[in-house]
C-alpha cells in the first residue's frame, strides 16, 4: 500500500487568520522577519479582489501530541508548520487582524494598504493618502471593526463633506467596500504534507513547486522548529541579533565591532555547543524527536535534545561569555569588521572558547592567549570555507577524547592543530604564494596588518601607530591609505607594466598617512623615498624597525619589479610569523585605544561614469561573478557578463540600480548599494569596490 505524504484542502482566509488566532498554524512574529515590500502586500489585496489565483500554500504536519505545550510556556505547540506561503498569509494576518510585523532590522510597524472604491484602486498608505477622503487609509479596519456597515456609512460620511455622492455612485462604494470586507473569504489551496515526511522530502517539494526559486536550508528547519516547540528560544536569539546592531550607552549589550550576528549563525554557535555537530541535518531530526538509527518518534527524547540545546543557549547569548570572547580577536590583532574576511571564523572560534570556558574550565587569561591564536590560524587560512561544516565538525572530534574539566587536555589539543596547521612550510611557502594576489581584502592580507598590530607598529614614514588609525569606530577616509611603493603610472609608463593584478598586488601596498601618498604620486621609488625619509625625520633605529615591520628589502628601491615582490612577501610572511610567535607569550597585553565616536556616516564619494566594465578592467571584479543581496540571501542572485552589465533571471540590466528595481519588484534603489559582489575576499559591496576604484584612480 502506497504511503500517503499529502492532501490537499482548501480553506478561507477567515479559518486561516482564525487558525493562527487559536496556535493550529505556527506564525510567529515570526518564523523569519517580514520581507516583503509594502508593494507587494497590495499586489496581494488588488489579485485577491479581481479573483486572480494568488498561489497555494503548503503546510507541514508537526510531530507534536495533540494538547502538547511549548517548552517553557503555557502556549500549545501548533498542528502545522508553514513551509510556504509564509509572507502571503502573514500579509493577510497582519492587515486583517491589524498587527504588527517584524522587520529585518527587527523593529516592528504595521502595514497599512489603502483602497478608493471610486476606481477599486489598492495603494500603500503615505500622508497624502491619509488626508484624501476618496481612499479608505487603512483597510484594516474592514476586518477589525465590528459593524461593517457602520464603517461604510463612515467613509461615505467623509467623502460626503468634500463633494457630493449621487445614489448610483453611493450604491457602487457600497459594493465595492463589501467586495472588499468579503475577502476574508478567499479560498486558498493548501498541500498538508503528513508528519512522516522527512525534511530533506520537505525541502525536495518545496524547490520543486516554489515559482521563485527560493531554497530551504537546515538553519530554517531548526529556527521553524524553535518557533513550534521553543519560541522563547527562537526570540531570545533575535533579541540578541538586534541589540549587536547598535551600541547600547551605559548599559552591557551584545553590540561589537566585529560581526553583526543573525539568529542562523547564533543557532549554529548554540548547536555545537550542545551537540557538537556543524552539519545541521541531524540536528533537525534529534530535536524533532526521532532516533537517528531507527527514525522512531519520542516526544520524551525532543524534550531532552531542547532541554541541551536551551542550556548551550544560555551560554552562547551570555554576554559575558561573549565580551570575553571578542578580547582574544582584539589580542589578535583584529581592530574590527573592515579586518574580517570570514564571519565562520568568528562563530567557530567562539565555540571553541564555549567548549574551553564551559565544559574544560580553562583558565580565562589561559584561554584568552589560545584562541587568539586559534582565531589568527583560522582567518589566515580560511579553514572554514568551503567544507566548513566538515571542517568544524573534524575540529570538535579531536575533543572527543578530552575528559570534561580537563583543562589542560583541551589546551593540549587546540595547541597541537595549531602547531600542525601552521608549519614552517606554510609559513615559509604558502603564505608568500598567499600574497600573490590583488584582493584589497584577502586573508593573507589582513592576517599581516593583524601582525602588524601585535607589533604596535606605526604607520610607514611616520610615528601614528597603525593600531590608532585602523579605529573600527572611524569609517572615514582619510587617515590610513594603501599605497602603491612601485606607483601604477611609474609601473605602466616607464617600466610597460600592464598587468593591472601585478601591478596592484598586495606586496605593492603599504600602510601610509593620507598626506604621504598624495605627495608620492608617481614618482619611481629611488626619486621618492629619499625625500620622504628625510621629511619624516625618524632616526636610524626608527627607519630600521619600520623596514622590517614593512618588509621592505635592502635596497629595494633600486630592485627589479618582479624579484621585490617575491622578497616582500617572503617578509611580510615572516613579520606575520613573528608576530603570531608573541600571541603564545603570556607577557604579551596589548593595550588598543578605545573606538571613538563614530560620529555622522560620511558620505560616498561621487563618481560619475565608473561601471562595473571599469571595475572589471581594474581586476576588482570578475566576469562571471555571482551579486547577491544580503537582507534576501540567495533569493535574488544576479551574474556580471563580459561586458560589464548584469543578467537577472534571464534578462539583461545597463546598471545595477536597474537590476535592483527588477529583483524587487519595482521602485528606485541604488544598485551599488543593494548588490554585494562575489570576491576573492568574500561578499563585497558594489559601492566599496566602486570607491576602491575611485581610490586607485586618484592616487597614484
Amino acid at each position: 500500500m502506497a504511503v500517503v505524504l499529502y492532501r490537499n484542502a482548501t480553506y478561507s482566509v477567515s479559518f486561516l487568520v482564525q487558525a493562527i488566532d487559536h496556535g493550529d498554524i505556527a506564525l510567529p512574529d515570526i518564523q523569519r522577519p517580514f520581507v516583503w515590500q509594502a508593494t507587494k502586500v497590495r499586489s496581494l489585496f488588488d489579485s485577491m479582489y479581481k479573483g486572480f489565483p494568488v498561489g497555494f500554500l503548503l503546510f507541514w504536519e508537526t510531530d507534536a501530541d495533540p494538547g502538547a505545550r511549548q517548552i517553557g510556556s503555557a502556549r500549545k505547540v501548533p498542528r502545522y508548520l508553514i513551509v510556504d506561503g509564509q509572507q502571503r498569509l502573514t500579509s493577510l494576518y497582519a492587515v486583517m487582524e491589524g498587527k504588527e510585523v517584524l522587520r529585518e532590522d527587527y523593529t516592528k510597524t504595521r502595514i497599512r494598504i489603502a483602497f478608493r472604491p471610486s476606481d477599486e484602486t489598492f495603494a500603500v498608505t503615505d500622508a497624502a493618502i491619509e488626508k484624501d477622503p476618496e481612499f479608505v487609509p487603512d483597510i484594516s479596519v474592514m476586518w477589525t471593526t465590528p459593524n461593517i456597515r457602520q464603517t461604510v456609512r463612515e467613509f461615505l460620511h467623509r467623502l460626503e463633506s468634500r463633494r457630493e455622492i449621487d445614489v448610483e455612485e453611493r450604491d457602487r462604494i457600497e459594493d465595492r467596500l463589501h467586495r472588499v470586507h468579503e475577502l476574508s473569504n478567499y479560498v486558498f489551496n493548501v498541500t498538508e504534507l503528513a508528519r512522516s515526511v522527512d525534511e530533506e522530502r520537505v525541502a525536495e517539494i518545496f524547490v520543486r513547486i516554489n515559482s521563485e526559486g527560493v531554497t530551504l536550508n537546515q538553519a530554517d528547519f531548526i529556527l521553524t522548529l524553535m518557533s513550534v516547540f521553543w519560541e522563547k528560544g527562537r526570540r531570545e536569539l533575535e533579541d540578541f541579533s538586534r541589540l549587536s546592531k547598535k551600541p547600547e550607552l551605559d548599559t552591557a549589550s551584545p553590540f561589537n565591532w566585529y560581526i553583526q550576528p543573525q539568529p542562523p549563525q547564533l543557532l549554529r554557535v548554540t548547536v555545537a555547543l550542545a551537540f557538537r555537530r556543524a552539519v545541521l541535518k541531524n540536528v533537525y531530526t534529534l530535536l524533532r524527536g526521532r532516533d537517528l538509527a531507527s527514525g522512531d518518534l519520542s516526544p520524551e527524547g525532543r524534550q531532552a535534545q531542547f532541554a541541551r540545546l536551551e542550556e548551550a543557549q544560555k551560554h552562547v547569548l551570555n554576554l559575558t561569555h561573549w565580551q570575553e570572547f571578542l578580547l582574544c580577536l582584539e589580542r589578535a590583532g583584529f581592530r574590527g569588521s573592515k579586518m574580517i574576511t570570514s564571519d565562520n571564523a568568528i562563530l567557530f572560534s567562539y565555540a571553541m572558547w564555549l567548549f574551553g570556558r564551559v565544559h574544560y574550565q580553562v583558565p580565562i587569561r589561559r584561554l584568552r592567549e589560545l584562541i587568539a591564536r586559534w582565531f589568527f590560524m583560522a582567518h589566515m587560512t580560511s579553514r572554514y570555507s568551503g567544507s566548513f561544516e566538515t571542517q568544524a565538525e573534524r575540529d570538535f572530534a579531536l575533543l572527543d577524547a578530552v575528559t570534561p574539566g580537563d583543562a589542560e587536555g583541551f589546551c593540549a589539543v587546540v595547541d597541537k592543530t595549531i602547531n600542525d596547521t601552521l608549519t614552517n612550510d606554510f609559513w615559509t611557502i604558502r603564505l608568500p604564494n598567499d600574497l600573490a594576489t590583488s584582493a584589497s581584502k584577502s586573508p593573507a592580507l589582513m592576517a599581516y596588518i593583524a601582525a602588524l598590530n601585535i607589533h604596535d607598529a606605526p604607520a610607514l614614514l611616520s610615528r601614528i601607530g597603525v593600531r590608532t588609525r585602523l579605529d573600527p569606530a572611524i569609517t572615514a577616509k582619510k587617515g590610513l591609505e594603501r599605497h602603491h611603493l612601485f606607483p601604477r603610472k611609474h609601473l605602466r609608463q616607464n617600466l610597460k607594466m600592464a598587468d593591472t593584478g601585478k601591478i596592484n598586488q598586495i606586496a605593492n601596498m603599504a600602510l601610509v598617512e593620507w598626506h604621504t601618498n598624495i605627495a608620492i604620486s608617481d614618482k619611481a621609488p629611488s626619486a621618492y623615498w629619499p625625500e620622504e625619509v628625510a621629511e619624516a625625520g625618524l632616526s636610524a633605529t626608527e627607519l630600521s624597525r619600520q623596514s622590517y615591520l614593512h618588509a621592505l628589502p635592502d635596497g629595494w628601491t633600486e630592485m627589479d619589479y618582479p624579484a621585490f615582490l617575491a622578497e616582500r612577501r617572503r617578509l611580510m610572511a615572516q613579520v606575520t610569523r613573528d608576530a603570531f610567535a608573541l600571541l603564545a607569550n603570556s607577557s604579551y597585553q596589548p593595550e588598543y585605544p578605545a573606538p571613538g565616536d563614530p560620529g555622522p556616516a560620511p558620505k560616498r564619494t561621487e563618481v560619475f561614469g565608473a561601471t562595473l566594465s571599469h571595475l572589471i578592467d581594474e581586476g576588482l571584479l570578475d566576469v562571471g561573478a555571482r551579486l547577491v543581496n544580503l537582507k534576501r540571501g540567495t533569493e535574488t542572485t544576479a551574474i556580471v557578463t563580459s561586458e560589464g552589465r548584469i543578467e537577472l533571471d534571464g534578462e539583461i540590466f545597463d546598471s545595477p540600480s536597474g537590476a535592483a528595481g527588477a529583483a524587487t519588484g519595482g521602485g528606485k534603489l541604488n544598485g551599488w548599494e543593494f548588490w554585494h559582489a562575489e570576491t576573492e575576499s568574500g561578499l563585497t559591496l558594489l559601492a566599496d569596490l566602486r570607491e576602491e576604484f575611485v581610490r586607485r584612480m586618484t592616487s597614484n
